[in-house]
Protein backbone atom coordinates (compact mmCIF):
# COMPACT_ATOMS: atom_id res chain seq x y z
CA UNK A 1 0.00 0.00 0.00
CA UNK A 2 1.34 3.13 -0.90
CA UNK A 3 0.98 6.11 1.39
CA UNK A 4 2.02 9.52 0.77
CA UNK A 5 3.06 12.02 3.49
CA UNK A 6 4.52 15.82 3.11
CA UNK A 7 7.19 17.01 5.57
CA UNK A 8 8.66 20.15 6.10
CA UNK A 9 12.76 20.28 6.48
CA UNK A 10 14.67 23.68 7.41
CA UNK A 11 18.00 23.44 6.72
CA UNK A 12 20.48 25.92 6.38
CA UNK A 13 23.46 25.90 3.19
CA UNK A 14 26.26 28.44 3.03
CA UNK A 15 26.77 29.73 -0.10
CA UNK A 16 30.20 29.17 -2.27
CA UNK A 17 30.82 32.97 -1.33
CA UNK A 18 30.46 32.67 2.21
CA UNK A 19 32.80 29.40 2.34
CA UNK A 20 35.64 31.38 0.73
CA UNK A 21 35.07 34.46 3.01
CA UNK A 22 35.57 31.70 5.28
CA UNK A 23 38.62 30.79 4.49
CA UNK A 24 40.12 33.83 4.00
CA UNK A 25 38.89 34.71 7.88
CA UNK A 26 41.27 31.53 8.24
CA UNK A 27 44.55 32.73 6.90
CA UNK A 28 47.43 33.76 8.77
CA UNK A 29 49.48 37.15 6.51
CA UNK A 30 51.73 34.72 4.62
CA UNK A 31 49.21 32.54 3.25
CA UNK A 32 46.60 35.41 2.72
CA UNK A 33 49.59 37.30 0.71
CA UNK A 34 49.63 33.84 -1.59
CA UNK A 35 46.05 33.79 -2.19
CA UNK A 36 45.45 37.31 -3.38
CA UNK A 37 48.81 36.75 -5.88
CA UNK A 38 46.70 33.48 -6.98
CA UNK A 39 43.48 35.46 -7.40
CA UNK A 40 45.27 38.21 -9.25
CA UNK A 41 47.05 35.83 -11.50
CA UNK A 42 43.60 33.90 -12.40
CA UNK A 43 41.61 36.98 -12.92
CA UNK A 44 42.84 40.03 -14.91
CA UNK A 45 40.18 42.37 -14.13
CA UNK A 46 41.25 42.55 -10.53
CA UNK A 47 44.75 44.88 -9.96
CA UNK A 48 46.56 45.73 -6.75
CA UNK A 49 47.58 49.92 -5.91
CA UNK A 50 45.54 52.86 -5.63
CA UNK A 51 43.93 53.38 -9.09
CA UNK A 52 44.65 57.38 -9.34
CA UNK A 53 41.91 57.97 -12.36
CA UNK A 54 38.83 56.08 -10.94
CA UNK A 55 35.21 57.82 -10.94
CA UNK A 56 31.99 57.33 -9.90
CA UNK A 57 31.04 54.89 -12.94
CA UNK A 58 29.75 51.79 -11.92
CA UNK A 59 30.04 48.69 -14.56
CA UNK A 60 26.87 47.04 -13.31
CA UNK A 61 24.87 50.03 -15.02
CA UNK A 62 26.52 49.45 -18.48
CA UNK A 63 25.20 45.83 -18.77
CA UNK A 64 21.68 44.71 -18.25
CA UNK A 65 21.25 40.95 -17.69
CA UNK A 66 17.64 41.74 -19.28
CA UNK A 67 18.74 42.66 -22.80
CA UNK A 68 16.81 40.09 -25.24
CA UNK A 69 18.26 37.82 -27.83
CA UNK A 70 16.73 40.33 -30.15
CA UNK A 71 19.31 42.64 -29.72
CA UNK A 72 21.72 40.48 -31.54
CA UNK A 73 21.96 39.83 -35.05
CA UNK A 74 24.64 37.12 -36.07
CA UNK A 75 24.85 39.34 -39.72
CA UNK A 76 25.58 42.70 -38.50
CA UNK A 77 28.83 43.96 -38.17
CA UNK A 78 30.24 46.08 -35.67
CA UNK A 79 33.64 47.92 -34.71
CA UNK A 80 34.82 45.44 -31.68
CA UNK A 81 38.37 47.17 -31.06
CA UNK A 82 37.39 48.14 -27.96
CA UNK A 83 36.58 44.61 -26.87
CA UNK A 84 39.38 42.33 -27.49
CA UNK A 85 37.79 38.48 -26.92
CA UNK A 86 40.79 36.65 -27.80
CA UNK A 87 42.99 38.29 -25.31
CA UNK A 88 40.85 37.53 -22.21
CA UNK A 89 38.49 34.39 -23.34
CA UNK A 90 40.36 32.21 -21.45
CA UNK A 91 39.27 28.70 -19.34
CA UNK A 92 42.21 29.15 -17.26
CA UNK A 93 41.27 32.55 -15.73
CA UNK A 94 38.37 31.01 -14.53
CA UNK A 95 38.67 31.55 -10.53
CA UNK A 96 38.86 28.28 -8.67
CA UNK A 97 35.95 28.97 -6.53
CA UNK A 98 33.72 29.44 -9.90
CA UNK A 99 34.28 25.88 -10.55
CA UNK A 100 33.84 24.54 -7.25
CA UNK A 101 32.83 24.56 -3.38
CA UNK A 102 35.51 23.55 -1.03
CA UNK A 103 33.37 22.88 1.90
CA UNK A 104 35.68 21.99 4.39
CA UNK A 105 36.73 22.33 8.35
CA UNK A 106 39.64 24.00 9.05
CA UNK A 107 40.70 20.19 9.98
CA UNK A 108 40.73 19.04 6.50
CA UNK A 109 42.88 21.47 5.29
CA UNK A 110 46.39 20.33 3.51
CA UNK A 111 49.70 21.40 5.72
CA UNK A 112 52.93 21.70 3.70
CA UNK A 113 55.52 21.75 5.59
CA UNK A 114 58.77 22.64 3.59
CA UNK A 115 62.04 20.41 4.11
CA UNK A 116 65.73 21.84 4.16
CA UNK A 117 67.47 21.43 1.22
CA UNK A 118 70.39 18.76 1.02
CA UNK A 119 70.90 14.96 1.53
CA UNK A 120 68.88 12.71 3.67
CA UNK A 121 70.00 11.54 7.29
CA UNK A 122 70.19 7.92 5.79
CA UNK A 123 72.16 8.81 2.57
CA UNK A 124 74.88 11.11 5.09
CA UNK A 125 75.59 7.91 7.16
CA UNK A 126 76.07 5.89 3.75
CA UNK A 127 78.64 8.24 2.10
CA UNK A 128 80.36 7.81 5.40
CA UNK A 129 80.73 4.25 5.19
CA UNK A 130 83.19 4.43 2.15
CA UNK A 131 85.64 5.97 5.08
CA UNK A 132 85.42 2.40 6.46
CA UNK A 133 87.10 -0.76 5.81
CA UNK A 134 84.46 -3.66 4.72
CA UNK A 135 84.60 -6.52 2.56
CA UNK A 136 81.77 -7.13 0.02
CA UNK A 137 79.38 -8.96 2.32
CA UNK A 138 79.89 -6.49 5.32
CA UNK A 139 79.18 -4.00 3.00
CA UNK A 140 76.36 -4.89 2.11
CA UNK A 141 75.14 -5.73 5.87
CA UNK A 142 76.58 -2.16 6.78
CA UNK A 143 74.13 -0.55 4.45
CA UNK A 144 71.24 -2.41 5.69
CA UNK A 145 71.64 -1.79 9.01
CA UNK A 146 72.38 1.74 7.85
CA UNK A 147 68.91 2.05 6.03
CA UNK A 148 67.58 0.32 9.29
CA UNK A 149 68.41 3.47 11.69
CA UNK A 150 65.61 5.74 12.33
CA UNK A 151 65.42 9.80 12.59
CA UNK A 152 66.52 9.62 16.20
CA UNK A 153 69.40 7.68 15.21
CA UNK A 154 68.54 4.27 16.44
CA UNK A 155 68.32 0.95 15.54
CA UNK A 156 65.14 -0.54 16.93
CA UNK A 157 65.24 -4.49 15.56
CA UNK A 158 67.50 -6.42 17.53
CA UNK A 159 70.22 -9.00 16.22
CA UNK A 160 68.65 -12.40 15.32
CA UNK A 161 65.70 -10.22 13.43
CA UNK A 162 68.43 -8.37 11.26
CA UNK A 163 69.77 -11.60 10.35
CA UNK A 164 66.39 -13.02 9.30
CA UNK A 165 65.83 -9.53 7.29
CA UNK A 166 69.00 -9.78 5.61
CA UNK A 167 68.02 -13.25 4.34
CA UNK A 168 64.65 -12.51 3.36
CA UNK A 169 64.90 -9.27 2.04
CA UNK A 170 68.72 -8.76 0.66
CA UNK A 171 69.58 -12.74 -0.12
CA UNK A 172 72.73 -12.05 2.24
CA UNK A 173 72.98 -15.11 4.79
CA UNK A 174 75.14 -14.55 7.50
CA UNK A 175 75.26 -14.70 11.22
CA UNK A 176 74.70 -12.91 14.35
CA UNK A 177 78.72 -12.24 15.36
CA UNK A 178 78.91 -11.15 11.54
CA UNK A 179 76.22 -8.82 12.05
CA UNK A 180 77.30 -7.46 15.86
CA UNK A 181 80.97 -7.23 14.56
CA UNK A 182 79.73 -4.82 11.61
CA UNK A 183 76.96 -3.19 13.89
CA UNK A 184 80.47 -1.75 16.04
CA UNK A 185 81.70 -0.25 12.62
CA UNK A 186 78.57 1.06 12.03
CA UNK A 187 78.28 2.60 15.64
CA UNK A 188 81.65 5.04 14.93
CA UNK A 189 79.98 6.77 12.14
CA UNK A 190 79.22 10.65 13.25
CA UNK A 191 77.12 11.72 14.93
CA UNK A 192 78.55 10.36 17.47
CA UNK A 193 75.43 7.59 19.33
CA UNK A 194 74.27 6.96 16.26
CA UNK A 195 73.18 3.10 15.58
CA UNK A 196 72.87 2.49 19.17
CA UNK A 197 69.93 0.30 19.77
CA UNK A 198 68.79 1.66 23.44
CA UNK A 199 69.23 4.82 25.02
CA UNK A 200 72.38 3.67 27.42
CA UNK A 201 74.02 2.01 24.37
CA UNK A 202 73.39 5.68 23.10
CA UNK A 203 74.94 7.18 25.85
CA UNK A 204 78.43 4.99 26.28
CA UNK A 205 79.41 5.40 22.86
CA UNK A 206 79.00 8.83 23.08
CA UNK A 207 81.35 8.39 26.61
CA UNK A 208 84.03 6.34 24.84
CA UNK A 209 84.99 9.03 22.42
CA UNK A 210 85.11 11.60 25.17
CA UNK A 211 88.76 12.49 26.94
CA UNK A 212 89.16 9.85 30.12
CA UNK A 213 89.07 12.66 33.23
CA UNK A 214 87.79 11.51 36.27
CA UNK A 215 84.12 12.85 35.62
CA UNK A 216 83.74 10.93 31.84
CA UNK A 217 84.80 7.87 34.15
CA UNK A 218 82.70 7.70 36.58
CA UNK A 219 79.63 8.51 33.95
CA UNK A 220 80.69 5.64 32.06
CA UNK A 221 80.74 3.36 34.92
CA UNK A 222 77.55 4.74 35.93
CA UNK A 223 75.87 4.04 32.44
CA UNK A 224 77.52 1.10 31.90
CA UNK A 225 76.02 -0.54 35.83
CA UNK A 226 73.93 1.79 37.32
CA UNK A 227 71.83 2.89 34.53
CA UNK A 228 68.51 1.89 36.32
CA UNK A 229 69.13 3.82 39.24
CA UNK A 230 70.47 6.69 37.12
CA UNK A 231 67.61 6.97 35.38
CA UNK A 232 65.17 6.68 38.47
CA UNK A 233 67.52 9.31 39.91
CA UNK A 234 68.04 7.08 42.88
CA UNK A 235 71.02 9.30 43.81
CA UNK A 236 71.43 8.19 47.22
CA UNK A 237 72.02 4.40 46.08
CA UNK A 238 74.27 5.63 43.01
CA UNK A 239 76.48 7.25 46.75
CA UNK A 240 76.33 4.58 47.88
CA UNK A 241 76.83 1.53 45.22
CA UNK A 242 80.03 3.57 43.42
CA UNK A 243 81.84 5.21 47.16
CA UNK A 244 81.80 8.41 45.87
CA UNK A 245 81.28 11.90 47.08
CA UNK A 246 78.12 14.04 45.83
CA UNK A 247 80.86 16.45 44.11
CA UNK A 248 81.95 13.47 42.39
CA UNK A 249 78.42 12.58 41.51
CA UNK A 250 77.44 15.90 40.50
CA UNK A 251 80.50 16.55 37.78
CA UNK A 252 79.74 12.48 36.34
CA UNK A 253 75.83 13.70 35.83
CA UNK A 254 76.87 17.08 34.34
CA UNK A 255 78.91 15.32 31.82
CA UNK A 256 75.99 12.94 31.04
CA UNK A 257 73.29 15.77 30.55
CA UNK A 258 75.21 17.49 27.68
CA UNK A 259 75.28 14.23 25.90
CA UNK A 260 72.67 13.99 22.71
CA UNK A 261 69.82 11.00 23.95
CA UNK A 262 68.59 11.75 20.00
CA UNK A 263 72.10 11.80 18.17
CA UNK A 264 70.28 11.77 14.40
CA UNK A 265 68.11 14.98 15.38
CA UNK A 266 71.65 16.92 15.62
CA UNK A 267 71.80 16.26 11.57
CA UNK A 268 70.95 19.63 9.90
CA UNK A 269 70.13 17.74 6.63
CA UNK A 270 67.66 16.20 8.48
CA UNK A 271 65.73 18.86 10.10
CA UNK A 272 62.59 20.49 8.48
CA UNK A 273 62.77 24.24 8.27
CA UNK A 274 60.73 26.70 10.68
CA UNK A 275 59.14 29.26 9.05
CA UNK A 276 59.15 32.72 10.43
CA UNK A 277 56.18 33.81 12.10
CA UNK A 278 54.26 37.21 10.63
CA UNK A 279 52.06 39.03 13.55
CA UNK A 280 48.67 39.81 12.08
CA UNK A 281 48.46 42.30 14.67
CA UNK A 282 50.45 44.62 16.85
CA UNK A 283 49.46 45.95 20.25
CA UNK A 284 51.53 48.73 21.96
CA UNK A 285 51.27 51.01 24.97
CA UNK A 286 50.47 54.89 24.44
CA UNK A 287 50.16 56.80 27.89
CA UNK A 288 48.68 53.82 29.79
CA UNK A 289 46.36 52.80 26.31
CA UNK A 290 46.46 49.81 24.52
CA UNK A 291 46.79 50.48 20.23
CA UNK A 292 45.82 48.10 18.49
CA UNK A 293 46.76 47.69 14.39
CA UNK A 294 46.18 45.31 12.01
CA UNK A 295 49.67 44.69 9.56
CA UNK A 296 49.45 46.43 6.63
CA UNK A 297 49.81 43.30 4.42
CA UNK A 298 46.32 42.38 5.48
CA UNK A 299 44.97 45.56 4.16
CA UNK A 300 46.24 45.70 -0.15
CA UNK A 301 45.12 48.03 -2.06
CA UNK A 302 42.67 46.48 -4.59
CA UNK A 303 40.26 47.52 -7.21
CA UNK A 304 38.58 46.51 -10.65
CA UNK A 305 40.52 46.94 -13.62
CA UNK A 306 39.77 50.06 -15.61
CA UNK A 307 40.42 48.54 -18.86
CA UNK A 308 37.56 45.84 -18.39
CA UNK A 309 34.95 48.36 -17.01
CA UNK A 310 35.70 50.45 -20.19
CA UNK A 311 35.46 47.23 -22.20
CA UNK A 312 31.54 47.06 -21.02
CA UNK A 313 31.08 51.33 -21.39
CA UNK A 314 32.31 50.45 -24.77
CA UNK A 315 29.76 47.99 -25.32
CA UNK A 316 27.08 50.11 -23.87
CA UNK A 317 27.26 52.83 -26.56
CA UNK A 318 27.57 50.58 -29.38
CA UNK A 319 24.37 50.71 -31.47
CA UNK A 320 25.36 47.67 -33.23
CA UNK A 321 25.59 44.53 -31.01
CA UNK A 322 26.39 40.97 -32.59
CA UNK A 323 26.37 37.53 -30.58
CA UNK A 324 29.74 37.32 -30.67
CA UNK A 325 30.43 40.50 -28.63
CA UNK A 326 27.74 39.76 -25.84
CA UNK A 327 29.67 36.56 -25.49
CA UNK A 328 32.87 38.48 -24.74
CA UNK A 329 31.03 40.63 -22.67
CA UNK A 330 29.39 38.21 -20.15
CA UNK A 331 33.03 36.66 -19.95
CA UNK A 332 34.14 40.02 -19.00
CA UNK A 333 31.27 40.53 -16.36
CA UNK A 334 31.85 37.42 -14.88
CA UNK A 335 35.71 38.33 -13.96
CA UNK A 336 34.00 42.01 -13.06
CA UNK A 337 31.97 40.15 -10.89
CA UNK A 338 34.65 38.12 -9.13
CA UNK A 339 36.71 40.48 -8.54
CA UNK A 340 34.26 42.93 -7.18
CA UNK A 341 33.37 40.14 -4.95
CA UNK A 342 36.80 39.11 -3.94
CA UNK A 343 37.65 43.06 -3.08
CA UNK A 344 34.64 42.91 -0.51
CA UNK A 345 35.79 39.37 1.01
CA UNK A 346 38.93 41.85 1.86
CA UNK A 347 37.25 44.56 3.71
CA UNK A 348 35.23 41.98 5.15
CA UNK A 349 38.08 40.05 6.45
CA UNK A 350 39.73 43.13 7.76
CA UNK A 351 36.58 43.92 9.32
CA UNK A 352 36.50 40.82 11.15
CA UNK A 353 39.94 40.20 12.10
CA UNK A 354 39.91 43.78 13.74
CA UNK A 355 36.40 43.79 15.54
CA UNK A 356 37.43 40.07 17.02
CA UNK A 357 41.05 40.80 18.05
CA UNK A 358 40.15 44.56 19.48
CA UNK A 359 37.35 42.36 21.65
CA UNK A 360 40.01 40.14 22.91
CA UNK A 361 41.94 43.10 23.65
CA UNK A 362 39.83 45.03 25.71
CA UNK A 363 39.00 41.40 27.13
CA UNK A 364 42.27 40.47 28.12
CA UNK A 365 42.96 44.53 29.22
CA UNK A 366 44.75 43.89 32.49
CA UNK A 367 47.20 41.00 31.20
CA UNK A 368 47.99 43.57 27.60
CA UNK A 369 49.24 46.23 30.47
CA UNK A 370 51.31 44.39 32.79
CA UNK A 371 52.53 41.13 31.10
CA UNK A 372 51.53 39.00 33.88
CA UNK A 373 49.97 35.87 32.89
CA UNK A 374 48.09 35.99 36.35
CA UNK A 375 45.93 38.77 35.25
CA UNK A 376 44.49 36.62 32.20
CA UNK A 377 40.53 36.26 32.75
CA UNK A 378 38.82 33.05 32.31
CA UNK A 379 37.70 33.63 28.45
CA UNK A 380 36.13 30.96 25.60
CA UNK A 381 35.19 31.48 22.19
CA UNK A 382 31.85 31.88 23.27
CA UNK A 383 32.32 35.34 25.29
CA UNK A 384 34.21 36.80 22.56
CA UNK A 385 31.55 36.01 20.15
CA UNK A 386 28.42 37.17 22.15
CA UNK A 387 30.62 40.47 22.64
CA UNK A 388 30.96 41.33 18.73
CA UNK A 389 27.43 39.14 17.81
CA UNK A 390 29.37 36.54 15.71
CA UNK A 391 29.66 32.73 15.29
CA UNK A 392 31.75 30.92 17.29
CA UNK A 393 33.37 29.48 14.38
CA UNK A 394 34.33 33.16 13.01
CA UNK A 395 36.03 33.51 16.36
CA UNK A 396 37.93 30.26 16.52
CA UNK A 397 39.48 31.16 12.71
CA UNK A 398 40.73 34.24 13.82
CA UNK A 399 42.32 32.34 16.98
CA UNK A 400 43.53 29.65 15.74
CA UNK A 401 46.00 30.50 13.15
CA UNK A 402 46.77 34.71 14.11
CA UNK A 403 49.35 35.96 15.85
CA UNK A 404 49.70 39.50 18.12
CA UNK A 405 52.71 41.14 18.42
CA UNK A 406 52.63 42.58 21.87
CA UNK A 407 55.22 44.30 24.10
CA UNK A 408 56.18 40.90 25.88
CA UNK A 409 56.36 38.98 22.68
CA UNK A 410 54.71 37.78 20.06
CA UNK A 411 52.04 35.59 20.92
CA UNK A 412 49.20 33.12 19.10
CA UNK A 413 46.09 34.36 19.69
CA UNK A 414 44.21 31.22 21.32
CA UNK A 415 46.81 31.29 24.05
CA UNK A 416 44.68 34.07 25.73
CA UNK A 417 41.63 31.72 26.01
CA UNK A 418 41.25 29.22 28.93
CA UNK A 419 38.69 27.86 31.04
CA UNK A 420 38.23 29.09 34.82
CA UNK A 421 37.60 27.82 38.32
CA UNK A 422 36.81 28.74 41.56
CA UNK A 423 39.32 30.11 43.88
CA UNK A 424 38.87 29.88 47.53
CA UNK A 425 36.60 33.43 47.52
CA UNK A 426 34.50 31.92 44.70
CA UNK A 427 35.36 34.22 42.73
CA UNK A 428 36.35 32.88 38.77
CA UNK A 429 40.13 32.52 37.74
CA UNK A 430 41.29 31.40 34.71
CA UNK A 431 43.16 27.87 34.51
CA UNK A 432 46.31 29.92 33.25
CA UNK A 433 46.66 31.65 36.40
CA UNK A 434 46.70 28.35 38.04
CA UNK A 435 48.87 26.72 35.69
CA UNK A 436 51.20 29.90 35.78
CA UNK A 437 51.33 29.88 40.03
CA UNK A 438 52.29 25.96 39.68
CA UNK A 439 54.86 26.80 37.48
CA UNK A 440 56.66 29.26 39.89
CA UNK A 441 56.13 27.21 42.61
CA UNK A 442 57.85 24.62 40.83
CA UNK A 443 61.19 26.76 40.08
CA UNK A 444 61.30 28.20 43.54
CA UNK A 445 61.26 24.63 44.91
CA UNK A 446 64.56 22.70 46.59
CA UNK A 447 65.60 20.48 43.87
CA UNK A 448 67.17 17.97 46.74
CA UNK A 449 63.40 17.58 47.40
CA UNK A 450 60.91 18.42 44.76
CA UNK A 451 57.79 18.86 45.40
CA UNK A 452 54.72 15.98 44.85
CA UNK A 453 51.78 16.72 43.22
CA UNK A 454 49.91 16.01 46.57
CA UNK A 455 52.25 18.85 48.27
CA UNK A 456 51.86 20.89 45.16
CA UNK A 457 48.22 20.61 45.81
CA UNK A 458 48.86 21.99 49.23
CA UNK A 459 50.57 24.92 48.27
CA UNK A 460 47.98 26.28 45.80
CA UNK A 461 45.07 25.40 48.38
CA UNK A 462 47.77 27.64 50.68
CA UNK A 463 47.54 30.64 47.67
CA UNK A 464 43.96 30.49 47.50
CA UNK A 465 43.49 27.80 44.67
CA UNK A 466 41.79 24.38 46.69
CA UNK A 467 42.02 21.95 43.36
CA UNK A 468 42.74 18.19 43.57
CA UNK A 469 46.08 16.44 43.23
CA UNK A 470 44.99 14.51 40.01
CA UNK A 471 44.48 18.42 38.48
CA UNK A 472 47.96 19.34 40.01
CA UNK A 473 49.05 16.27 37.53
CA UNK A 474 47.08 17.17 34.62
CA UNK A 475 48.33 20.86 34.58
CA UNK A 476 51.80 19.55 35.48
CA UNK A 477 51.95 17.49 32.47
CA UNK A 478 49.87 19.85 30.22
CA UNK A 479 53.23 21.92 31.16
CA UNK A 480 55.75 19.22 30.08
CA UNK A 481 57.33 19.35 33.69
CA UNK A 482 57.90 15.75 35.01
CA UNK A 483 57.10 14.47 37.81
CA UNK A 484 58.92 15.62 41.36
CA UNK A 485 61.73 11.96 41.42
CA UNK A 486 63.22 13.18 37.77
CA UNK A 487 63.09 16.93 39.13
CA UNK A 488 65.51 15.74 41.81
CA UNK A 489 68.77 17.62 41.77
CA UNK A 490 72.33 15.99 43.93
Amino acid sequence: MLKQQLNFKLSQKLSPQQIQLMKLIQLPTQAFEQRMKQEIEENPALETGKDEQRDEYDYEDDYDNRDSEAEFDDKNEINTEDINVDEYLSDDEVPNYRLQANNYSADDEDKHVPYAAGISFTQHLKNQLNTLRFNDNEYEIAEFLVGSIDESGYIRRNIQDTVDDLAFTQNVYTDEETVEKVLRKVQDLDPAGVGARSLQECLLIQLKRKEATRAVTMATEIIDSSFDHFSKRHYTKLLSKHDISEDDLRDAIDVISHLNPKPGGAYSGNTRMVEHVIPDFTIKIADGELELSLNGRNAPEMHVSRDYSDMLKGYKESKKKTKEQKDAVMFIKQKLDAAKWFIEAIKQRQQTLMVTMSSIMHYQKEYFLTGDERNLRPMILKDIADEIEMDVSTVSRVANSKYVDTPYGTKLIKEFFSESMKNDQGEDVSTREIKKILEMSIEEEDKKKPLTDEKLAKVLKDKGYPIARRTVAKYREQLDIPVARLRKEI
